[in-house]
Parts: C-alpha cells; structure tokens; sequence
C-alpha cells in the first residue's frame, strides 16, 4: 500500500523531502502547507494541492504521515497538531527550540501511542552507518578522542530570512546539531559535559556565526568542535561528502576524526590509520580506504519513515533520542554565555 505523506514547510529542506517522495514507490505527495503563496508553485510542479494553512490541510487530507519541514520555533505546535490528529510526524531537525519544549512532544506522541521520527538524516548515509559500525565493532580500540569541522560560507541572501538572523537560527541549530548527533551516534555513547565559547564579530547579529566546543562522553572519549557559517573553508559535511546536489562537486577533505588506541577514522572518506606491526608513533602507518555504496540519505529516510508508520520498525531516531541531541546543544550556548562547563 502507498502511503500518503504531506509535507508542512516549502524551503529549501521542505522541497528535499518533496523531491524524495515524487522519487519513492513508497510513499505519494498528497499535500504541501506553506503560508508562503510561492509554495503553490512548488505544489503544482509536483502535482499536489497546496494550502496556506497545514492545520487545514491535515483536516482534510488525513494523510498516514506529514513531514515537518517548518522554521524551527513552528516544529512543535506543528507536531502536536499531527499528533492530536492521529498523524505520524517525521519533524526536522531540532527537534525543536528547547528541551523543556522537545519533552512536551515527546510526552505528546507516549500518549497518542504514535511514533515520531526526528530528521536527523545523516544516520541514514551509508559513510555514517560503516563508521558506526567499525567504532562499535572495536575497529579502532578504546574510542578516545573525537574531531568535528563544520566550516563554510553562507551567502548573504541567506539571512534574507527573519528567523535566521534571530537567537535560533545560527550554526548552532542549524548545523552543530548535526555534528553533535553524529558524534553521538557513531560513538554510541552519550555526551555528559559541554564547555563552549561563541562569537558573532563577523556579522554582528543578535545570532552567532562562529562555535568552538569542547564534549565529554561517558565512556571517557574528548571531543572537541568547531563551526562558523562566516568562513571560506571546504572541511564541512556538506561540502565534502557529495550527499547533496545543491552542494558543488565534494571535495577530497575530510571533517570528522575518530581517533582510538589501535586506529582512527577519517570521515567522509572513511580512511582508516593504524600503525603497521608495533604500536608506537616510529612505527608505519598504513591508510585503508573502506567503501561504502552510495545512496542518497533523505531517500533512505523516507523509505525507513514509511517503515515506521506502518510500524515495521522503531524510529532510528525518535524523539527521546534527539532530545539528547538538542540538550548538548543548547548546552553550547548554555556554556558560552555563563564560561562554565554544563552538565548533561
């Protein structure tokens, strides 16, 4: 059976998701909500109706799931709204604006008995899954310490857009997230410590451009990360795993490290060091390069969505779990504003 999934919000991740459901034999585009009049264009280009208001086109509609691409202050009311009407949600990334907020639609989703998928999409890339695996599987020894690089420019016309130049709508949330929730996941393990500085000296906006984190994890690893949207700079994942189109060509860097006492791992090239013979900095090292099939991530996503919402399988991320995520995350600014370590 073909599912029926309406998309709220028409921006750029809103259109991601459109586009991955027009390519899916799983799933069929039955609606997109969007108070912008240019989202009809969108609508039509794809041959579904478009309505200014999402509440009215839930209503309507009724579809089996709706996938919450709103800005990010709108993800929770809007998720609440699914909820109260039966509607599995998949709702971007964060999860929402604060934890106390992410807890309420967590508590919201126990009591509808409906699960609730966070687009946290990287876990469903192919490099992400071999890294897991190969951490996890002890590949690299005792994972010990962790290095995250998300550095790149956004135009100015990006911050055209009001929430974007608001508290909220800076790397942080729009990007750290996803390196936080990376880490977490490939680690699998949970971060109990964050100290971090921000800085908004490029741009002078109420939002910050710039993020320079240190995270302690249970199982002891370090992990430190850093972000800026004011930089040019290739060594973010957007701009070296090739994962997505609106992206140029990827480049031959890497951005992530996971460093352990018998080998570490180069990401997005998974690139496994580890010294040849005896263990020590004067021995060889030797570099091995592990393939992985390409697959696009957001199709993965929502072939896995329609998994979940006909309940074949638990969410990969549900809304608990990217509750973790968003906690160390605010905990950055958390940090940054009071120079002191925040425990999670």
């Amino acid at each position: 059976m073909t599912l029926q999934i309406a998309v709220i919000g028409a921006g750029m991740i809103g259109k991601t998701h459109v586009e991955a459901i027009a390519a899916s034999q799983d799933a069929r585009l039955v609606g997109v909500a969007d108070p912008n009049p240019a989202a009809a264009v969108l609508a039509a280009q794809y041959g579904a109706p478009y309505f200014a208001d999402y509440e009215t086109m839930l209503d309507q509609l009724k579809p089996d799931g709706a996938i919450v691409a709103t800005p990010n202050a709108l993800h929770v009311e809007t998720g609440l709204a699914c909820l109260a009407r039966g509607i599995v949600p998949l709702i971007e990334k964060p999860i929402a604006e604060t934890v106390e907020a992410a807890e309420r639609l967590v508590a919201a989703a126990a009591r509808a008995g409906l699960p609730m998928l966070v687009g946290h999409h990287r876990r469903h890339n192919p490099i992400m899954e071999r890294a897991r695996e190969l951490v996890g599987g002890g590949a690299l020894g005792r994972l010990t310490a962790i290095t995250a690089l998300s550095l790149f420019r956004k135009p100015d016309a990006y911050f055209d857009v009001a929430w974007r130049r608001q508290p909220g709508g800076g790397p942080v949330l729009i990007n750290l997230i996803h390196n936080i929730d990376d880490m977490r996941w490939i680690a699998g393990d949970e971060i109990v410590s964050v100290q971090a500085s921000t800085a908004s000296a490029v741009r002078g906006l109420p939002v910050e451009d710039s993020a320079a984190v240190v995270l302690q994890f249970a199982g002891g690893a370090l992990a430190t990360a850093l972000v800026s949207d004011a930089v040019a700079a290739p060594w973010a994942w957007e701009l070296t795993s090739g994962e997505n189109p609106f992206f140029p060509p990827a480049q031959p860097e890497n951005c992530y490290l996971f460093a352990g006492t018998t080998a570490s791992l180069a990401l997005p090239r998974l690139e496994l060091w580890r010294h040849f013979g005896e263990q020590g900095w004067q021995a060889p090292l030797v570099r091995e390069r592990q393939r992985v099939a390409e697959a696009d991530p957001y199709a993965r996503q929502l072939a896995h969505f329609c998994r979940v919402i006909r309940r074949a399988e638990p969410p990969r991320i549900d809304g608990a779990d990217a509750t973790r995520t968003l906690a160390a995350a605010m905990a950055v600014h958390q940090a940054a504003a009071t120079g002191r370590p925040v425990r999670l």
